[in-house]
């Protein structure tokens, strides 16, 4: 079964992958920066450098709905996330703009939340179950919640991690 999860997986961030390298070449404004020849959506959280870049150039509409395909989240949802009205968000895709470096970064917060969990559960319908029950851990808060400040999402990735090792506070 886990070799399943396992495919499943690589199915889901296939195409996001390639987003991701995209994202890389795209933000190597600098002509002495070393790109990394092939970077995935799951290592992109372990390479803070080239993430930084990622943010600070502003991610494309395009690498965002590549995202929203493999996240259990509603366009209202990223909606209220991001603290943008959903017109906006659609004027995005429209125009096919990238947003800017504040939303960047806490869309790419949001990825790893999404990372780190699809990982632990092995599948999105588990993970999404989770994100909406409520949680002993986290002051019996749907973590769905948490994904609107920072705070909230290191408490999520804080709890993913422990459950991951063992840890149950």
């Amino acid at each position: 079964m886990e070799n399943k999860n396992k495919s499943l997986n690589t199915n889901l961030y296939s195409e996001i992958d390639k987003d991701v390298n995209t994202l890389i070449k795209e933000s190597a404004i600098s002509p002495y920066r070393t790109i990394p020849k092939k970077i995935g959506f799951r290592e992109i959280f372990r390479n803070r450098t080239e993430l930084r870049h990622i943010i600070r150039s502003g991610i494309p509409y395009s690498f965002f709905n590549s995202l929203k395909n493999i996240a259990p989240f509603t366009e209202t949802e990223w909606a209220d996330f991001l603290e943008l009205s959903t017109k906006s968000l659609q004027r995005l895709k429209k125009d096919e703009r990238k947003f800017k470096p504040i939303y960047s970064e806490k869309i790419m917060e949001i990825a790893e939340v999404v990372n780190i969990g699809i990982d632990f559960f092995g599948n999105f319908e588990k993970f999404k179950l989770w994100l909406e029950t409520p949680n002993f851990a986290l002051g019996n808060i749907k973590p769905l919640e948490l994904l609107k400040d920072s705070y909230g999402i290191e408490m999520l990735k804080t709890e993913l991690t422990n459950s991951e090792h063992g840890i149950f506070i």
